[in-house]
């Protein structure tokens, strides 16, 4: 997980316990060193009837900075399952790299100069 750019992190509609075991997972992730920044809740099984109110879902999501949207989706359907790793693409992006105020090109953040105009970062 070390050096990792995102996490799609998981719990399960029908599994109370699976949106509680999200906490430990965000203690491990954010306890390696380079651990990602970027963090993506999915909900898990949409296809079977729901037991974790989708409030204490939204909540968690809220409370826990996840970043995009808290998106369901469905192994067996195929439902939102590609949605979910064009998310975590798009989000990464969106936390590692900066547009420049001179060309307004998107550059990496750790640059302290555009690599495109050579203009200084701010």
């Amino acid at each position: 997980m070390s050096g990792a750019s995102g996490a799609l992190m998981l719990y399960d509609i029908t599994n109370k316990e699976s949106l509680n075991d999200l906490y430990d997972w965000i203690n491990v992730i954010s306890s390696v060193p380079n651990s990602p920044k970027t963090k993506i809740m999915i909900e898990a099984k949409i296809d079977l009837k729901r037991k974790v109110k989708k409030e204490d879902a939204l909540n968690f999501f809220e409370k826990y900075k996840f970043q995009g949207e808290l998106l369901s989706t469905s192994a067996k359907t195929g439902e939102n399952i590609e949605k979910a790793f064009e998310m975590l693409g798009r989000e990464i992006l969106k936390n590692s790299l900066k547009k420049c105020q001179n060309c307004e090109k998107l550059y990496p953040l750790e640059l302290k100069f555009c690599q495109y105009c050579g203009s200084k970062t701010v």
